[in-house]
């Protein structure tokens, strides 16, 4: 179940190593770091081919089931000269591919979306919040390497990619109970799979728990609920400190170009920075007007209060 936490920094950290492997000599060399670019348009190969020969049991979600779960889902391999049973379609008819942006790369990921609950009013998590969530995660061969089978709580910041970049897609359940042996049942929540690339995976590093290095995954799972997570306590929500509207936390690229998410440049993004700007006034104490929200007090030029340090009213002069 721990298998796909990852901080943010540590990950920032080992994608830049490489992973080892055996050689001849019971010797350990390393990976080679392969360009993102061209590994993403293998695993994009390896997808569609899966995703090309394996069916799903679609009749099962057709009619959006409020109780529906990611456990009823069933993937099954379409053997040549096999027609699909009625019921069942492929999951290339069905995969939603979905373009993103990491470690200054174009990506595609795919999700099928099993319980269409876009129309309703329930929330979905931004890239930044907590969730709860059961999960199943499986190679294209169909080894399963992780799982949580009961309600699991997670900080999105801490995955792989993959799941910031599609659990925004999804819906929360619409109500929750809580029953006499002190489990919790979910009312008609969010349904669905996953196939990830390695670049938005592990990409060259594997994992302990079977995955190979550069090697796409796949998740089934439930959402269940979502928090919005504040994580400098600051009082401006974490996904509200995402200044260049990339969907990840990161640091500028140098001292003079403001093109992360690091105000005042100190090494620490702002959503894990109570001081924001630097001037020396907590964040949350830069909000004038006293209404529970810094990103509201916008100064004369036009930039919110919390973030500019030379606005001298922030400071109280």
């Amino acid at each position: 179940m721990n298998l796909i936490r990852i901080s943010l920094l540590t990950f920032c950290f080992v994608i830049g190593l490489a992973s080892c492997k055996k050689d001849d000599n019971d010797g350990f060399v390393p990976e080679p770091i392969r360009d993102r670019t061209e590994q993403q348009a293998a695993d994009k190969d390896s997808i569609i081919q899966y995703l090309e020969n394996h069916y799903y049991n679609a009749s099962i979600f057709d009619d959006y089931e409020p109780n529906v779960s990611s456990k009823d889902l069933i993937i099954t391999e379409l053997v040549a000269g096999e027609d699909i049973p009625d019921g069942q379609r492929l999951l290339i008819d069905d995969v939603v591919t979905k373009d993103v942006t990491f470690a200054d790369t174009e990506y595609e990921i795919w999700y099928i979306d099993l319980n269409d609950k876009k129309s309703d009013p329930e929330p979905s998590p931004t890239f930044a919040d907590n969730v709860i969530v059961t999960y199943e995660g499986f190679t294209l061969d169909g080894d399963v390497f992780d799982s949580a089978v009961t309600p699991t709580n997670f900080d999105l910041t801490t995955l792989i990619p993959g799941w910031r970049k599609v659990l925004p897609d999804f819906k929360v359940a619409e109500n929750f109970m809580e029953n006499e042996d002190g489990t919790v049942s979910y009312v008609n929540h969010g349904v669905g799979i996953m196939f990830v690339p390695s670049g938005l995976a592990y990409f060259s590093t594997g994992t302990t728990a079977g995955i190979g290095p550069y090697e796409p995954i796949n998740f089934k799972f439930d959402l269940l609920q979502k928090y919005e997570n504040d994580h400098d306590n600051d009082n401006v929500p974490s996904y509200k400190e995402d200044l260049n509207g990339d969907g990840e936390f990161t640091l500028n690229t140098s001292a003079d170009e403001r093109d992360g998410d690091d105000t005042d440049n100190n090494g620490t993004p702002d959503y894990f920075d109570a001081d924001d700007d630097g001037d020396g006034v907590p964040t949350i104490n830069e909000d004038i007007d006293k209404d529970g929200d810094p990103t509201n007090d916008i100064g004369k030029n036009g930039i919110p209060k919390y973030l500019d340090p030379d606005e001298t009213e922030s400071n109280g002069l």
